[in-house]
Protein backbone atom coordinates (compact mmCIF):
# COMPACT_ATOMS: atom_id res chain seq x y z
CA UNK A 1 0.00 0.00 0.00
CA UNK A 2 1.36 3.52 -0.96
CA UNK A 3 1.65 5.88 1.93
CA UNK A 4 0.20 9.20 0.11
CA UNK A 5 1.61 11.32 3.47
CA UNK A 6 5.18 10.76 2.74
CA UNK A 7 4.99 11.25 -0.96
CA UNK A 8 6.23 14.09 -2.79
CA UNK A 9 2.99 14.45 -4.85
CA UNK A 10 0.15 16.48 -4.37
CA UNK A 11 -2.62 15.22 -2.49
CA UNK A 12 -5.36 17.46 -3.90
CA UNK A 13 -4.12 20.64 -5.74
CA UNK A 14 -7.51 21.92 -6.42
CA UNK A 15 -8.84 21.58 -2.78
CA UNK A 16 -5.67 23.64 -1.61
CA UNK A 17 -6.03 26.25 -4.27
CA UNK A 18 -10.04 25.92 -2.63
CA UNK A 19 -8.49 26.61 1.10
CA UNK A 20 -5.53 29.13 -0.24
CA UNK A 21 -8.47 30.91 -1.73
CA UNK A 22 -10.37 30.98 0.96
CA UNK A 23 -8.13 32.17 3.57
CA UNK A 24 -6.38 34.68 1.21
CA UNK A 25 -9.79 36.17 0.09
CA UNK A 26 -11.78 35.66 2.92
CA UNK A 27 -9.23 37.39 5.48
CA UNK A 28 -8.94 40.33 2.54
CA UNK A 29 -12.78 40.60 2.79
CA UNK A 30 -12.79 40.94 6.19
CA UNK A 31 -10.20 43.34 6.76
CA UNK A 32 -11.73 45.48 2.97
CA UNK A 33 -15.58 45.12 5.52
CA UNK A 34 -14.37 46.83 8.41
CA UNK A 35 -12.31 49.63 6.88
CA UNK A 36 -15.51 50.35 5.18
CA UNK A 37 -18.04 49.87 7.95
CA UNK A 38 -15.60 52.58 9.82
CA UNK A 39 -15.12 54.63 6.54
CA UNK A 40 -15.60 57.85 8.41
CA UNK A 41 -13.32 57.14 11.39
CA UNK A 42 -10.43 55.98 9.20
CA UNK A 43 -10.30 58.29 6.77
CA UNK A 44 -8.93 61.38 8.93
CA UNK A 45 -5.72 58.53 9.90
CA UNK A 46 -5.06 57.68 6.51
CA UNK A 47 -2.49 59.15 4.49
CA UNK A 48 -1.84 60.17 0.77
CA UNK A 49 0.62 57.41 0.32
CA UNK A 50 0.93 57.17 -3.46
CA UNK A 51 -0.21 60.98 -4.31
CA UNK A 52 -3.79 60.57 -5.50
CA UNK A 53 -5.06 61.51 -2.42
CA UNK A 54 -6.32 59.77 1.06
CA UNK A 55 -9.87 59.22 0.10
CA UNK A 56 -9.12 57.71 -3.09
CA UNK A 57 -5.95 55.76 -1.97
CA UNK A 58 -8.60 54.50 0.87
CA UNK A 59 -11.15 53.64 -1.81
CA UNK A 60 -8.61 51.82 -3.67
CA UNK A 61 -7.32 50.12 -0.84
CA UNK A 62 -11.15 48.98 0.26
CA UNK A 63 -11.71 47.74 -3.65
CA UNK A 64 -8.46 45.75 -3.11
CA UNK A 65 -9.35 44.41 -0.01
CA UNK A 66 -13.01 43.70 -0.38
CA UNK A 67 -14.01 43.28 -3.77
CA UNK A 68 -11.05 41.62 -4.87
CA UNK A 69 -11.16 39.97 -1.14
CA UNK A 70 -14.46 38.49 -2.72
CA UNK A 71 -13.73 37.46 -6.22
CA UNK A 72 -11.03 35.84 -5.12
CA UNK A 73 -13.42 33.58 -2.52
CA UNK A 74 -15.26 32.86 -5.18
CA UNK A 75 -12.67 31.68 -7.81
CA UNK A 76 -13.96 34.68 -10.64
CA UNK A 77 -11.37 36.32 -12.35
CA UNK A 78 -9.17 35.43 -9.92
CA UNK A 79 -5.31 35.70 -11.39
CA UNK A 80 -6.77 39.22 -12.22
CA UNK A 81 -8.55 40.00 -8.41
CA UNK A 82 -4.98 38.90 -6.93
CA UNK A 83 -3.34 41.62 -9.16
CA UNK A 84 -4.65 44.38 -6.73
CA UNK A 85 -4.07 42.75 -3.66
CA UNK A 86 -0.59 42.46 -4.19
CA UNK A 87 -0.19 46.00 -5.04
CA UNK A 88 -1.93 47.13 -1.94
CA UNK A 89 0.09 44.66 0.31
CA UNK A 90 3.31 46.21 -1.76
CA UNK A 91 2.51 49.60 -0.80
CA UNK A 92 1.63 48.10 2.67
CA UNK A 93 4.87 46.79 3.28
CA UNK A 94 7.38 48.87 1.28
CA UNK A 95 5.68 51.98 1.62
CA UNK A 96 3.58 52.66 4.46
CA UNK A 97 5.23 50.15 7.08
CA UNK A 98 8.80 50.77 5.00
CA UNK A 99 10.41 52.27 8.50
CA UNK A 100 8.43 49.95 10.59
CA UNK A 101 10.46 46.70 11.95
CA UNK A 102 9.49 43.51 10.45
CA UNK A 103 7.18 42.48 13.57
CA UNK A 104 4.59 44.97 12.39
CA UNK A 105 4.57 44.46 9.12
CA UNK A 106 4.73 41.37 8.78
CA UNK A 107 0.71 40.42 8.15
CA UNK A 108 1.16 42.57 5.09
CA UNK A 109 4.30 40.30 4.15
CA UNK A 110 2.36 37.16 4.13
CA UNK A 111 -0.58 38.88 2.20
CA UNK A 112 1.61 40.07 -0.08
CA UNK A 113 3.09 36.63 -1.24
CA UNK A 114 -0.29 34.91 -0.75
CA UNK A 115 -1.51 36.26 -4.29
CA UNK A 116 1.95 35.02 -5.92
CA UNK A 117 1.18 31.88 -5.25
CA UNK A 118 -2.47 32.28 -6.09
CA UNK A 119 -1.53 34.00 -9.17
CA UNK A 120 0.76 30.71 -10.17
CA UNK A 121 -1.52 28.28 -9.00
CA UNK A 122 -4.25 29.25 -9.91
CA UNK A 123 -8.23 29.08 -8.62
CA UNK A 124 -8.28 25.01 -9.50
CA UNK A 125 -11.70 23.34 -10.13
CA UNK A 126 -13.24 23.96 -7.76
CA UNK A 127 -14.08 27.71 -8.88
CA UNK A 128 -16.05 30.14 -10.93
CA UNK A 129 -13.72 30.29 -13.27
CA UNK A 130 -13.53 26.66 -14.28
CA UNK A 131 -17.22 27.21 -14.82
CA UNK A 132 -16.93 30.18 -16.94
CA UNK A 133 -13.43 29.37 -18.69
CA UNK A 134 -13.21 25.21 -19.29
CA UNK A 135 -12.62 24.23 -22.74
CA UNK A 136 -15.91 22.20 -23.01
CA UNK A 137 -17.68 25.52 -22.17
CA UNK A 138 -15.95 27.03 -24.72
Amino acid sequence: MKNNILSYHSLNTDLAALLLRFILGGLMAYHGYTKLIAFDQILPMFTDIIGIGAKNSFILLIFAELGCGLLVVFGLLTRLAVIPIFISMFVAYFVAHGKDPFQAKELAFVFLLLPVVIFILGAGKYSIDKLLFSKSNI
